[in-house]
């Protein structure tokens, strides 16, 4: 039967395991677990990606052995430095970040084997590697010579390298909680885009730098870095309504409100909602949560929408000192857990990704002479 919904919107495309997302009630689950009793039990990073990559959490051991991995695998080979060394100067770190996960595949020590057991190991490499790439980028784009990543969390080491100095305990938990909120969300854009390349039975690398492209698209990841130039345009919480009504009066897009899922609370936004409230303040920028708080109250009066993942990442980011140009990439960091985890569920029970297209163009037409073509 074709599909009706433009967008595949509702269409069910697969079966997975991974991942639950409740649209009518905002719950979103990792193998059966809800985000919110992870963050609750202070679950790391390390700990979710380990979760969805094996279907359990990890034992103390199984974690340490993990994190001795990680920490071994953060180095950048040699070409893959100056290349991002060499990348113009208007280049983004997404950009950065799609090429350096291409050129990982050519100097992978499992290049070439493209069996299930070489993918977990390129899983676990590229989950270490991604966040020194985006530090790295970072840096290199703002003028600063590139650092070594030190040992530690990914979180802490990310922190670490991209600011050149030890994060302070909270800021490390923040991000680690901002990883654990976006490692997976079901077959979204990135992660559809990766198990179909992935379904072709090509190698980890080509499907991973397929899924970081479709997140860099302005209507998928790179909605966060928009919410925050929305924010910057409001001046003060008291102008906040008056601008939101103007753009909805000239049918304007408000980012980071609605969901192609969610019909109520993005459970995600929930707990970023409180993280913001926290952090603003003490950043000194209380009003971008107050600015937030408002929009969303006329969002939910106008429109019956909710605010979405991105719309209190924004300031969650902003509140750490991290440029907009990184917030999609810490996103890619995070996703790098649940897009491998879904190659490799994908690669371990395979079929070609093949769907048909409702046809609605012409039909039955001529072929017309070219004298008669004007």
């Amino acid at each position: 039967m074709a599909a009706k919904e433009s967008g595949l919107r509702g269409v069910v495309a697969g079966r997975s395991a991974l991942s639950s997302v409740d649209g009518e009630v905002g719950r979103l689950t990792y193998r059966g677990i809800d985000i919110a009793d992870l963050v609750a039990a202070e679950t790391t990073f390390e700990e979710v990606a380990y979760l969805l990559w094996h279907d359990e959490l990890p034992s103390r051991s199984q974690l340490d052995a993990l994190t001795n991995q990680l920490n071994e695998s953060r180095g950048l080979p040699g070409p893959v430095m100056d290349m991002l060394a060499s990348l113009p100067d208007d280049s983004t770190p997404m950009v950065a970040l799609r090429t350096a996960v291409s050129m990982l595949g050519s100097f992978d020590p499992d290049q070439g084997d493209d069996s299930l057991e070489a993918a977990e190991r390129k899983a676990v490499r590229l989950l270490a590697q991604t966040p020194n790439i985006v530090a790295q980028a970072g840096r290199l784009l703002e003028g600063r010579d590139p650092i070594d990543p030190p040992d530690g969390s990914i979180a802490e080491s990310f922190l670490a390298t991209y600011f050149g100095e030890a994060p302070k305990p909270e800021a490390t938990r923040t991000i680690d909680v901002m990883l654990v909120l976006q490692a997976d969300h079901e077959f979204n854009a990135s992660t559809f885009a990766a198990r179909v390349i992935a379904a072709t039975l090509t190698d980890m690398h080509s499907a991973i730098a397929g899924a970081v492209g479709a997140l860099r698209g302005p209507l998928h990841g790179g909605a966060n870095q928009a919410v925050l130039e929305m924010l910057l345009q409001v001046t003060s919480p008291e102008e906040a309504e008056a601008w939101v009504l103007d753009k909805l009066a000239k049918r304007e897009l408000v980012m980071g409100f609605g969901h192609a899922v969610y019909r109520t609370a993005d459970p995600r936004a929930t707990i970023l909602r409180e993280i913001a409230r926290e952090l603003a303040p003490a950043s000194g920028h209380a009003e971008w949560f107050e600015t937030s708080q408002v929009m969303e109250a006329v969002m939910l009066r106008e429109k019956n929408l909710n605010s979405n993942v991105d719309f209190y990442a924004a300031t969650v980011y902003a509140s750490l000192g991290i440029p907009p140009d990184l917030f999609t990439p810490i996103f890619a960091i995070s996703r790098m857990s649940g897009w491998t985890a879904h190659v490799l569920e994908q690669q371990g029970n395979n079929r070609i990704i093949r769907p048909r297209a409702e046809y609605v163009g012409h039909m039955d037409r001529p072929v017309t002479p070219m004298a008669e073509r004007g």
